[in-house]
């Protein structure tokens, strides 16, 4: 049997950009390895979770790893409290955190990432500030930063459980069934955390967040930390924006379970590492992530441990949600200079399947996850070329492999692989 070689670059998908010659920002971009894969391979598009769905990441990861989401999703927040180390009980209500930045007076976010040049180091610091001053009434809470202006909230009631039938304090997404997703034009208030259902559980899991938010705000606009900040022209961090709540961690049959393989994981963020340790993946160490070099080095040595790897590079999704064409362009052409150029010479395609794919699109154009398929690529021996050549939405959209289901990925390289 073959291994399995999966990379997800984390937003590639995008939309034709005016400043591009209405080119996407992945056709605009100079890959000429990306490329040299399209031409020995098959091209498609895939719905990370099903067409008309504009997914977050932790979604549409689950749905690319071969599962059903509207089965097995529980909500974002316990993915990312479980790849934060913390533990998600039954019952208790975990929610994905930002820090943001909004008019003191109004509650209007000015910015949803406060600015985006909140240090980790910084965040952690206002946590531990949230963590000693707030007190909840009748509840506990673990409120953590993770990286950048990220974190995650748990909040775990005293006696009895709480719900996640609510809806999202963050104006940018809203609740779809399990999930959520992004929406156009949102709302540029603060939102109040509302129940979904008539059950005690849900109302108190609405009393509990907002109490938490309006508590946070009380101390985050206070800092010192946000003093300084302000000082020193930046944005301060003076809001916590609380989505994709979920009351209990997934129960899902690992990979192993499932195709009898083993598989490593190199992933960044915590949301993908909580994923691929809910898979039963095994996680490689990546120490620097921006060094897409020893990404490939690391990707090479996993391959010789394990049947197969999953490696998820966040690049290009960052410019794509500040809206930056040259930005995301620019992370594109990282990464097919760095990370492919050491990767490719070094695969032997006749022992080895090779996926290149996204998890979601992330328009410029949006600052957004958009419901757009991503593009998809698939290389190994024995597969015939389709006649692409070179790797972008238009030859896609034109590539053997057609129009596939994010859930449909997966086994389908287990097949070729055993084949």
């Amino acid at each position: 049997m073959k291994k399995i070689l999966y990379i997800v670059l984390d937003g590639l998908g995008g939309r034709p950009e005016a400043s591009l010659g209405y080119k996407t920002t992945l056709e605009a971009a100079y890959t000429p390895h990306m490329d040299s894969l399209a031409k020995k391979g098959q091209l498609g598009l895939m719905d990370p979770i099903s067409e008309g769905i504009a997914p977050e990441s932790d979604a549409a990861v689950l749905s690319i790893l071969g599962y059903d989401v509207d089965k097995y999703y529980t909500g974002r927040g316990p993915l990312e409290a479980h790849g934060s180390d913390i533990e998600v009980k039954d019952g208790d209500l975990a929610w994905r955190a930002n820090f943001a930045t909004v008019d003191e007076d109004t509650l209007r976010i000015l910015d949803r990432r406060a600015g985006r040049n909140l240090t980790t180091e910084e965040a952690k610091a206002l946590a531990e500030e949230v963590n000693s001053k707030v007190k909840l009434e009748g509840a506990d809470f673990i409120f953590k930063a993770t990286v950048g202006h990220r974190g995650v909230l748990v909040i775990r009631k005293n006696d009895g459980k709480l719900s996640a039938n609510v809806e999202n304090i963050d104006p940018g997404y809203k609740r779809h069934g399990p999930y959520s997703i992004a929406i156009t034009n949102p709302p540029v208030e603060v939102q109040k955390c509302i129940p979904l259902d008539e059950s005690f559980e849900a109302k108190e899991s609405a009393r509990l967040t907002n109490e938490f938010v309006m508590k946070a705000f009380e101390v985050l606009k206070n800092s010192e930390i946000n003093k300084r900040r302000r000082n020193e022209g930046k944005k301060p961090a003076n809001i916590i924006l609380l989505r994709d709540a979920g009351d209990s961690l997934p129960k899902i049959p690992t990979l192993k379970e499932l195709y009898g393989l083993s598989f490593g994981s190199i992933v960044e963020m915590p949301v993908e590492r909580g994923i691929a340790l809910l898979t039963g993946m095994k996680e490689v160490p990546i120490e620097d992530s921006t060094n897409y070099k020893l990404w490939a080095d690391k990707v090479l040595e996993a391959l010789k441990e394990f049947d197969g790897v999953y490696a998820h590079l966040k690049g290009p999704d960052v410019p794509g949600h500040d809206g930056l064409v040259d930005k995301k362009k620019e992370s594109i052409e990282k990464i097919d200079a760095e990370f492919f150029s050491n990767l490719l010479p070094y695969l032997d395609f006749s022992k080895v399947v090779i996926a290149v794919t996204a998890d979601h699109s992330t328009p410029c154009s949006l600052k957004a996850h958009s419901e757009d398929p991503v593009p998809l690529m698939i290389v190994t021996s024995g597969l015939q070329w389709d006649g692409s050549e070179y790797f972008g939405e238009s030859s896609c959209a034109k590539g053997k492999l057609g129009r596939i289901k994010g859930k449909d990925l997966l086994p389908l390289l287990v097949e070729i692989a055993r084949k």
